[in-house]
């Protein structure tokens, strides 16, 4: 595969969960989405007693991105890389002109959270003001956002997850725009809500959790994260996806493709959330 991300990911992902090996060696492209999906495949595999080889991308230039996301700081610990030291010249800069919002970052913990937003805060600024013209409010939401998707995983799936946030040019809209990608490989949506609510599948729970508020917990005022984050998100005429077990439920604005409802899709556990949002 030359590209792996969000449009390509239910491709990969068939692939890769048949396969002994996963191999990037055409790609040209990774985004976050396809980076943290690699990474919960690969724990998806080690939970089953599985070490797959990742054969990594020729490219120099996807090899320093993949670098600079910090993806090698994980990988290891689930696939073999083949190669085993990939030899890396001219790494991409680490500094506040990145576009780096932030690298791979693992979830397990609530203090994770503080250091995601401690992080993001530091760079939010000249990013997201620089690149997508957002105000001092909108920031803030989006800080407010990214904390509550990042709480869920910590509350709801019983498993730790990861974070990757980066900033793009999409020629076809001649804007830039941010992506976040969020996903654990826990219990699901239809695992956390199914002792409250009768569902019929997995996409009814998606619905359920992001458009209702509904909440695995009866403590009163829970539930409404999601639905911050779709006003969120809505405001900013951005796109959310939600991916859990077989089902997928997009939010989708004009300028985006995609379906809103996907149903049998391969099976995988936990939650896999995509939010772009563009400039201004």
């Amino acid at each position: 595969m030359t590209q792996i991300t969000e449009e390509t990911f239910e491709k990969a992902l068939d692939h890769f969960m048949r396969s002994s090996v996963l191999d990037l060696r055409n790609a040209a492209f990774i985004d976050p989405y396809g980076m943290v999906g690699i990474l919960e495949m690969g724990e998806v595999f080690k939970k089953a007693g599985l070490q797959k080889t990742l054969h990594l991308p020729e490219s120099e230039e996807v090899l320093r991105y993949l670098e600079r996301m910090d993806f090698f700081k994980f990988a290891g610990n689930y696939f073999t890389l083949e190669p085993a030291r990939p030899e890396i010249a001219g790494k991409y800069p680490r500094s506040s002109y990145s576009d780096v919002l932030l690298e791979i970052t693992p979830i397990e913990k609530s203090d994770d959270i503080h250091f995601i937003v401690g992080r993001v805060k530091e760079r939010a600024h000249s990013i997201l003001t620089t690149h997508l013209h957002y105000n001092e409010k909108a920031i803030n939401d989006f800080i407010v956002a990214l904390s509550e998707v990042c709480q869920n995983i910590i509350e709801h799936s019983e498993n730790k997850g990861f974070v990757g946030i980066q900033k793009y040019h999409f020629q076809n809209l001649n804007k830039n725009v941010v992506k976040i990608a969020v996903m654990d490989t826990g219990i699901g949506f239809m695992n956390s809500l199914s002792d409250r609510f009768l569902l019929r599948n997995d996409l009814h729970a998606i619905e359920k959790a992001l458009l209702h508020g509904a909440s695995r917990f009866t403590d009163q005022g829970r539930g409404h994260g999601l639905a911050a984050v779709r006003k969120f998100v809505h405001q900013w005429n951005g796109k959310l996806s939600i991916r859990s077990g077989t089902a997928r439920l997009s939010i989708l604005p004009k300028w985006a493709r995609g379906k809103e409802k996907e149903l049998d899709l391969t099976p995988f556990p936990g939650a896999q959330i995509s939010i772009l949002l563009p400039e201004v």
